[in-house]
């Protein structure tokens, strides 16, 4: 069986989390800087099978697209292009960063340690990783 991936998709850095391959158990892989996450999509892809790519959508309160859907876009539109035979599914992602964070409390990560944006990424991707599973 190949592995779902999940991107936390943003501006500066990109939280990446992959499923084992039964696809029971979400974990975080990485976070890579945006500019390179086709490469690093690509490296990836042709070392692991990958099923399936569930991508956050940003949402506001009222359901509509948030600002930074309009970011996601052309991303979505590369992605598409890069890997045709993968398919792509959407899963919301409110408050992700704001469970992610407490996630880190919770863990007992010390201050220092939750200023870290790349790690609350990764923790982003896999809670949005995990929506999809608990979905199935």
């Amino acid at each position: 069986m190949a592995r779902i991936l999940a991107i936390d998709y943003g501006k500066k850095r990109t939280g990446i989390a992959v499923t084992d391959e039964l696809q029971i158990i979400a974990s975080g892989l990485t976070t890579v800087d945006t500019k390179v996450l086709i490469q690093f999509l690509k490296e990836y892809t042709e070392k692991e099978k990958v099923a399936l790519f569930v991508v956050g959508e940003p949402k506001q309160m009222d359901n509509t697209a948030s600002e930074s859907e309009t970011l996601i876009q052309p991303f979505l539109a590369k992605l598409e292009k890069q890997f045709p035979d993968i398919p792509i599914v959407r899963v919301d992602e409110r408050f992700t960063s704001k469970m992610a964070f407490q996630t880190m409390i919770d863990s007992g990560l010390k201050k220092q340690q939750r200023k870290n944006k790349a790690l609350v990424d990764e923790i982003s991707a896999t809670l949005i990783l995990q929506s999809y599973l608990y979905s199935k």
